[in-house]
């Protein structure tokens, strides 16, 4: 009950909210127009510890995308489409309207990015940190958001998401998800089967009324701490319900000396959700890039980022920044195994062609293993570290 009131509210509060839009525009100073189309083409090179063929190193075609940008009227438009071949799906990642109602309030309304954490990346390198993986980083979600910069130093973010970013095509197509399959570019829960002890059951579940408050604090220039909330539903569609789901994060920005930079932040996360039989789930599923795989319900995650940008003359390459991520994903069940990933790398940028190369290390990491996609579930406690030598060549334009 209390999210179907919640909903009614919200669904006057966006009509309010447009309403206003539509009516403080009228009066606004006009704007320059403007309009962008840009994109990228990337490509990856790698080779994995566990396998040994004569497939390593393999060469695919990472991604392409088009973004388009610009502003008519006063009103901002930005949004960003994927094609992912080596997946087989494509998928929005972001499109929003944007406003100024003043010079501290701004809002966005569409598929934008959840404040959570620290934005835009927590992490450095091309892996993200270990969060990206279980949905809380970097996530994108359907609704509305308002920025405001209005006090000295401190940022401040709140979001209201009906539901997760319209999702694509997954390869095969045997399965039907509804409006919540994992062909999508950010970490989501999606409706199949969950896991109570070592019992798979069915949980047609998804992400429905979720709202974010985020707060940084500037020290100076080159100091940031902060802090987040998420709470939202996870709803069963067979038994017509929401679970209350929450996840806390404080963060920590730092920049020293010449190109020094450290991120940090610890989180805290409780996916809340029932089987269809109506028990609590200690096992989700989420999924993205057109594949579910599990995690586990509840966990606090710690991650630390360190880099070093050194500007250099190389021909085209400018600048080379050396970095470390690592996040410990620590389960709250004693019995499921802990999830350690490491990335050690290097970012070289040359005009319009970036170049990650990481050597990319994980136990339990889903991607890091003979066994796509498990490991953040109940995990194997006597997983040795996998890694995989990557190297990923972008052209933006």
């Amino acid at each position: 009950m209390i999210f179907k009131n919640l909903r009614t509210s919200l669904v006057r509060t966006t009509l309010i909210v447009l309403t206003l839009f539509i009516g403080v525009h009228a009066f606004a100073q006009e704007k320059e127009n403007s309009f962008k189309v840009g994109g990228a083409l990337r490509f990856n090179v790698f080779a994995k510890s566990w396998v040994n063929n004569k497939t390593q190193p393999e060469f695919t075609l990472d991604t392409w995308r088009l973004n388009v940008d610009g502003s008519q009227g006063g009103v901002d438009f930005s949004f960003e489409y994927r094609f992912y071949p080596t997946f087989g799906t494509h998928f929005i990642h972001h499109g929003w309207l944007g406003y100024a109602v003043s010079d501290d309030l701004y809002v966005k309304l569409g598929v934008v990015q959840v404040p959570f954490g620290i934005t835009k990346y927590a992490s450095h390198s091309w892996w993200f940190q270990g969060q990206y993986y279980f949905g809380l980083e970097d996530d994108y979600d359907i609704g509305i958001k308002f920025d405001y910069a209005g006090i000295e130093k401190l940022d401040l973010s709140f979001a209201y998401f009906r539901q997760a970013e319209p999702e694509g095509p997954v390869a095969g197509g045997d399965v039907t998800y509804g409006n919540a399959g994992p062909g999508r570019y950010s970490y989501d829960i999606t409706p199949g089967v969950g896991r109570i002890g070592s019992e798979q059951v069915d949980a047609h579940i998804r992400e429905l009324n979720q709202f974010n408050a985020r707060a940084a604090y500037h020290v100076n220039e080159s100091l940031e701490f902060g802090a987040s909330a998420q709470v939202g539903g996870i709803y069963n569609s067979v038994l017509d319900q929401s679970e209350t789901s929450t996840a806390f994060a404080l963060h920590m920005v730092a920049n020293w000396g010449k190109g020094w930079n450290f991120k940090g932040s610890f989180i805290n996360y409780n996916y809340k959700a029932k089987s269809d039989d109506g028990r609590m789930l200690d096992i989700v599923q989420m999924g993205a890039y057109g594949t579910p795989y599990d995690i586990a319900a509840k966990a606090n995650a710690y991650s630390a980022g360190i880099a070093k940008s050194f500007d250099v003359d190389l021909g085209p390459i400018k600048n080379i920044q050396a970095y470390v991520d690592y996040t410990l994903m620590d389960k709250i069940e004693s019995e499921y195994a802990n999830v350690h990933h490491l990335i050690p790398g290097i970012l070289v940028s040359a005009g319009p062609v970036y170049t990650y190369i990481d050597y990319a290390m994980g136990k339990n990491q889903p991607w890091l293993t003979p066994s796509f996609g498990e490991g953040m579930g109940v995990g194997d406690a006597d997983a040795e570290w996998q890694k995989r030598f990557n190297i990923n060549i972008g052209y933006y334009f």
